[in-house]
This record gives C-alpha cells, structure tokens and sequence, in this order.
C-alpha cells in the first residue's frame, strides 16, 4: 500500500503562489477544476476513531475511491502527515456510494474545493479554493516537502497536517457556523 506524505499550508494570496511554483519549476498539471467529496463511514464513526477514510471523490468528469488510515510505524509527532493510501477511479460513484451504503457505512462529511495540480519532477503542489479560505498542498518525499516549502516562502511553523474535516472543525468552533458540511451551499462566502 503506497503512503502519502503531504502538508497543507494556508495561502493568503494564491496569485502569487501560482507565480512562486512557476518560478520553482512547476509546471500546470490541472487547470482549476471543481471537486466533491463524500466521506462515508459506520453511523458509529468506527473509521473516524481509527483515523482512516472512505471517500468518493468527484474531480470534474472522474471519480476515484479512496481508503486512507495510519500507517503501522505512524509517528504522531511527524511534521508530515503520513497515510496508506489505496485508491483506484471507477466509472460511477454514485453506484459505488449506493454499494457502500447497502454495506452498513453512510455518508458522513461532504466537502468541496476548486482545485489547482501543479507538479515539478518530484511532487505534487495542489492550491485549493475551499469555503473557508485557500489552502495548498504539498505532497512528495518529507526532504523534498521541505525544500519545496522553503522555496515558496513557507515556514516549517505554517505546515498543517490537518483533514479538511478537522479544519472544517475548527472553522466552525471559531465561527459558530450551523454548517454540518464543508460546501458552498453550505457556506456561501468565503471566509478569509
């Protein structure tokens, strides 16, 4: 099972985020594309307690599913956020979210963002639009996480190793928004 290793960082000005990645050596791989992601789990939150997700992701015109938990040798401790991660694309997942609930799990957070891939030779930068503010990931090997932060701009102190469920989590206990899900019918404007 491949394990991902990310950062997110939050982006105060994503225009010159585009300009810092081109000057690094990025190079578009996405255009700004919507994405929806349903997380289902157990109506006893049995995947959120182990710290694992079961998500269908809409990305324009593809769907992939994905399974992410901890890895045996996780480190709580760790600057990276480190997951096993398996996930294939499928042709319908609606069909696929049907299966899973004739399963015993059921949708429980649904979250949106207007996505940005840009990759060097190496890794993976992704800036999000999301409800609550821009975010951006960087996703590769930790020294190349690192380096690549460094070259934008960003701070060690800066990178989060948050969901967005757990950002969308904290957005609400500082707001005291009614929003159950991270979407923006449920939050219109963009909270900066």
């Amino acid at each position: 099972m491949p394990t991902e290793v990310e950062v997110k960082f939050r982006v105060a000005d994503p225009e010159a985020l585009t300009r810092r990645l081109r000057d690094a050596g990025f190079h578009l791989e996405t255009q700004r594309t919507f994405e929806r992601n349903i997380l289902y789990d157990t109506p006893d939150r049995r995947l959120r307690a182990q710290t694992a997700i079961l998500r269908v992701r809409r990305y324009g015109d593809r769907w992939v599913v994905t399974y992410k938990c901890l890895p045996q040798n996780h480190n709580p401790g760790a600057p990276h956020k480190h997951r096993d991660e398996t996930e294939t694309q499928v042709q319908d997942g609606e069909a696929i979210g049907h299966i899973f609930t004739q399963l015993g799990f059921q949708p429980a957070f649904i979250y949106e963002k207007w996505r940005t891939e840009f990759a060097d030779s190496t890794g993976h930068c992704v800036l999000d639009h999301t409800p609550i503010g821009d975010y951006a990931e960087l996703e590769g090997p930790p020294d190349w996480i690192d380096a690549t932060g460094h070259k934008l701009g960003v701070e060690p102190g800066e990178f989060l190793t948050l969901s967005y469920g757990r950002l969308f989590e904290k957005w609400v206990q500082e707001t005291g928004s009614s929003a159950h899900n991270l979407t923006f019918d449920e939050i219109p404007a963009p909270a900066r």
